[in-house]
């Protein structure tokens, strides 16, 4: 079944619901703030999309932490990451072995 990470409140993961409620596909939500992810499953996402993709550096917790003028290391990056949840990018859809971030509604005709 597929997997849809993310915050309730994100308007990007209500516009996914919306998208994946009338193509009529069966998903189950992981709120992140709620049930944060593990460290191994942050790892596996960053390990299938990358670092770079699973950040949102433009959102607001990228913004309050300061971190645009810093110079971090990948480690330094996954270990905010992992602490700061709501600073990945949503929606993260899962399904089977597959990742993808963000809500891109082409993508999604071919991910489901």
């Amino acid at each position: 079944m597929l997997k849809v990470y993310g915050i309730k409140n994100c308007n990007k993961v209500r516009d996914t619901f919306k998208w994946l409620d009338e193509h009529d596909v069966e998903y189950s939500f992981i709120d992140v703030r709620k049930d944060p992810l593990t460290t191994s499953k942050l790892q596996e996402f960053v390990h299938k999309v990358g670092l770079d993709v699973i950040i949102n550096r433009r959102g607001r917790t990228w913004r309050s932490l300061k971190l645009g003028d810093k110079t971090l290391d990948d480690d330094q990056l996954f270990d905010l990451l992992l602490e700061n949840q709501t600073m990945i990018k949503r929606p993260v859809l899962e399904l089977d072995q597959a990742v993808l971030v963000g809500y891109d509604e082409d993508a999604f005709e071919s991910f489901v």
